[in-house]
């Protein structure tokens, strides 16, 4: 009688067990709102555990998450939303999530013709300057260094060995969780090849629990040159923000111990 309850025992643990892991496991369908067909490639991102996955060809997608963990849906042309994972959702299984289609509008591009005098002095004034930009590196960091334009040189780089990331830890300094993020996005593979084809920052102003235009400032204040901020994708700007802060860190340790 004492083995049967043991027995009992242990295959009622087994499947407590088995449910919990099946629980760490969100899992659904995308589908298009109006027309109720399977979306592929859509982008999912767990914004709290930072993991990130796509739909398969029928739209179709699993991703490690717990109850009140938040996904982000965002696909090209589509609304993007978030949803809330339930306990219902790990406990019964895959759900359907409709994404809403946008309506696509064209920018009106303005075409300004250059009128040229004949004069050289005055015509060369029109021609846009060409952005030059240059990476300096530091002696003992690793990585590429800072980006400065040519015009300021060194002044910028100097300037920028505490200014930007002082900038980074009054914008951080109250967001730990945030700072975490920044590591945990440059380990998941699906996240970083997520960025990789991005340009409309959405992901990392979510992630990071920034706006747009503080998101812009803090790569502008490591001394990354407009053209930079305005051409590079999101995985290059999170790439930018990880390799100022981690040098800002080893910077920073260097002058408390001169201390």
């Amino acid at each position: 009688m004492k083995k049967i309850l043991i027995f009992l025992f242990i295959s009622t643990l087994a499947v407590e067990l088995s449910y919990a892991q099946d629980a760490l496991r969100a899992e659904g369908v995308v589908l298009n709102s109006s027309t109720s067909t399977a979306l592929e490639g859509v982008n999912i991102v767990n914004l709290n555990q930072v993991k990130g996955t796509t739909t398969n060809e029928n739209g179709e997608f699993k991703i490690t998450a717990k109850v009140n963990d938040t996904l982000h849906f965002s696909y090209l042309g589509f609304k993007s939303i978030k949803v809330r994972v339930t306990n219902d959702w790990l406990k019964y299984g895959s759900s359907n999530i409709e994404l809403t289609e946008l309506a696509l509008a064209l920018e009106e591009v303005v075409v300004s013709q250059l009128k040229l005098t004949g004069f050289l002095e005055v015509d060369i004034k029109q021609v846009p300057a060409i952005n030059s930009n240059y990476r300096y590196s530091i002696s003992g960091l690793e990585g590429t260094g800072y980006e400065a334009s040519q015009k300021s040189g060194l002044t910028k780089v100097i300037g920028s060995i505490f200014n930007p990331a002082d900038f980074l830890h009054r914008m951080f300094g109250k967001k730990p969780n945030e700072l975490k993020k920044l590591k945990k996005m440059k380990e998941d593979d699906e996240i970083r090849n997520l960025l990789a084809h991005k340009f409309d920052r959405e992901m990392l102003t979510i992630l990071l629990q920034v706006d747009r235009v503080d998101l812009d400032e803090i790569v502008s204040q490591c001394n990354y040159s407009k053209g930079f901020i305005q051409k590079a994708n999101d995985l290059q700007i999170l790439d930018a923000i990880n390799e100022c802060y981690e040098e800002y860190k080893l910077l920073s340790r260097g002058r408390t111990r001169k201390i």
